[in-house]
């Protein structure tokens, strides 16, 4: 069920969460030429503003972090972060997360909405999956949560890569 407030529109959240098991369940994507990740540190000027950019679209919480939010997020030594390049451009985001036992969840992948439509998805998550399974010869799993307010192809993109659903949650209209 939908309600509108002065142009927006709440709908019920679909959280679906999906995981692989092991290395051998990614389903590469083929290549994009010039598409790579570039690892930043936590002091990097592109992390917040990237998030906003790409979350602001899809209703993302985590984007109205307040500064000490961020700092606390930032601040979190199990976390990585890369850009998504495409050539000389900053096309997108990924943080990764080295949880408890064997997990790594991807908490953040993205792109910018001007690199949305463009082919490079399915690439970059090839790429972000790889790096998640990197974290440390202790990974088991690695997971991540989506919604049905993130990019329409988001979940079907996880599944081409070879992410299995293991949890669904519905919250109520915000």
């Amino acid at each position: 069920m939908a309600r509108e407030c002065l142009g927006c529109t709440f709908v019920e959240e679909i959280i679906t969460y999906v995981e692989m098991t092991a290395p051998g369940d990614l389903v590469p994507s083929g290549p994009v030429d010039g598409v790579a990740l570039e690892g930043i540190d936590a002091s990097s000027p592109w992390i917040r503003p990237l998030c906003v950019e790409i979350g602001a679209a899809h209703g993302w919480r985590s984007v109205t972090r307040d500064d000490d939010g961020w700092a606390e997020w930032l601040a979190d030594p199990r976390r990585r972060f890369w850009l998504v390049r495409a050539g000389p451009e900053v096309a997108g985001f990924v943080a990764t997360r080295r949880g408890e036992g064997g997990d790594a969840q991807i908490t953040t992948f993205g792109l910018r909405p001007s690199f949305i439509g463009r082919g490079l998805g399915g690439y970059a998550l090839t790429l972000a999956v790889g790096e998640a399974w990197r974290l440390d010869d202790a990974v088991t799993r690695v997971w991540l949560r989506t919604s049905n307010l993130d990019h329409p192809a988001a979940l079907t993109n996880y599944r081409r890569r070879g992410f299995r659903v293991y949890r669904t949650e519905v919250e109520p209209a915000r």
